[in-house]
């Protein structure tokens, strides 16, 4: 069994180094090995790597370079920015931003119930712990997608910050986030003298996907991960007019002064640079799949119906398929939150497997998986287990 061919749909967890980005990453452990704050030859030789890296990130999605700030991946980019912006409404608008002891005066943020976890979690702790509040707003079971009326109806005068991920990565339905922000502005310019409300894509699952402009958007903030879309496991936020205080970014760590500041500590210049056929018939739902929403073309989330054809059963009884059954961070045994979260039953919910294909696949590997699957389903419904 070790010998055979195994077929990967896990792409939305991580995607495997493009050949020139392997490149990049040789041509700078050779070349460019340097320390960019150095000034001498080696030193130059990198940090002209780090400004290469950050041109063309910049441009990738429609920004400018000056907007860019490199950091470890699409967690630490989420806690810099939801962390900015407690930030921005404690101290920056200290004068104007009603704060207070009283819960409902705290900085207010504004999610929804499908994020990732690198943003739930730290709302969910700042709760916790009374520096925020935060309202999740639930996504529609109808299109998967959260309604802009119900995101925008609940601003409070203290909120501050309004976060929603660009595409989700286990249903793949594309989130309204342009049509957020052209509402959001028409809202700002009437707070007057209240705080702007700040703006929040994590684009992991989108960039390489579908096109993501930021001008287009009209966001303040976006989360680039690069492991995503066949780069290295490093990442990027950009921060709209970076160094304009109505839009600001406050460093986690301090040291030296790289990334101007806002991300000390000597740069990784190494990383900067580098399912068709229905064969179960009637027994399939497609999860996520909504006549209203746009999707990413490379996401599949699929239950197989039956009380014995739990994902990870399924998964660990397949020889060829490599995938998951939600996000790479979720637990193995617990249906997987987003898929409650648009209305899909529990024991639907429980059967769920997310396939995502990549560059590298064709229809021949999904004809393999197909196959595979149809084995391990038959393995586990004809298998009896003993009481």
């Amino acid at each position: 069994m070790a010998d055979e061919k195994k077929v990967y749909l896990d792409y939305n967890a991580t995607t495997p180094l493009e050949s020139e980005v392997i490149g990049a990453i040789t041509n700078s452990l050779t070349e460019a090995w340097g320390n960019p704050s150095s000034s001498h030859d080696a030193g130059i030789k990198a940090k002209k790597v780090i400004d290469e890296a950050r041109y063309n990130v910049a441009n990738m999605i429609g920004a400018k370079s000056s907007d860019i700030i490199f950091t470890s991946g699409g967690t630490e980019g989420n806690n810099m920015i939801i962390q900015t912006a407690v930030k921005y409404a404690y101290h920056d608008l200290s004068n104007g931003y009603p704060g207070g002891d009283n819960r409902d005066k705290l900085p207010h943020f504004i999610t929804s119930n499908l994020e990732h976890d690198s943003v739930k979690l730290v709302l969910e702790h700042l709760a916790e712990e009374g520096t925020a509040s935060v309202t999740f707003v639930p996504a529609s079971s109808k299109t998967g997608q959260v309604d802009v009326d119900d995101v925008l109806s609940a601003i409070r005068p203290s909120t501050c910050m309004i976060t929603v991920m660009m595409a989700n990565n286990e249903t793949g339905v594309i989130q309204p986030i342009k049509l957020i922000s052209e509402k959001l502005r028409q809202i700002n310019q009437s707070r007057k003298s209240l705080p702007k409300i700040l703006l929040h894509t994590d684009a992991a699952q989108a960039i390489g996907k579908i096109e993501v402009d930021v001008e287009d958007l009209g966001v303040d903030y976006l989360t680039v991960v690069g492991h995503k879309f066949y780069g290295p496991r490093i990442g990027a936020i950009y921060v709209r007019n970076l160094g304009n205080k109505d839009v600001p970014l406050y460093p986690m760590l301090y040291g030296g002064g790289q990334e101007r500041n806002y991300r000390p500590g000597t740069e990784n210049t190494v990383m900067i640079a580098g399912l068709g056929k229905e064969a179960f018939k009637d027994r399939i739902r497609v999860n996520g799949k909504f006549a209203t929403s746009e999707r990413l073309p490379n996401t599949c989330n699929v239950s197989i119906l039956s009380d014995k054809l739990q994902g990870h059963k399924v998964l660990s009884n397949c020889r060829i398929l490599q995938a998951s059954i939600g996000a790479a961070c979720h637990s193995q045994n617990r249906p997987s939150p987003i898929l409650l979260a648009i209305g899909v039953p529990e024991s639907v919910a429980r059967n769920a497997l997310r396939l995502s294909v990549g560059r590298e696949t064709t229809k021949d590997d999904i004809d393999c998986v197909i196959q595979d699957l149809i084995q391990a389903v038959n393995q586990l419904e004809n298998h009896t287990t003993e009481t």
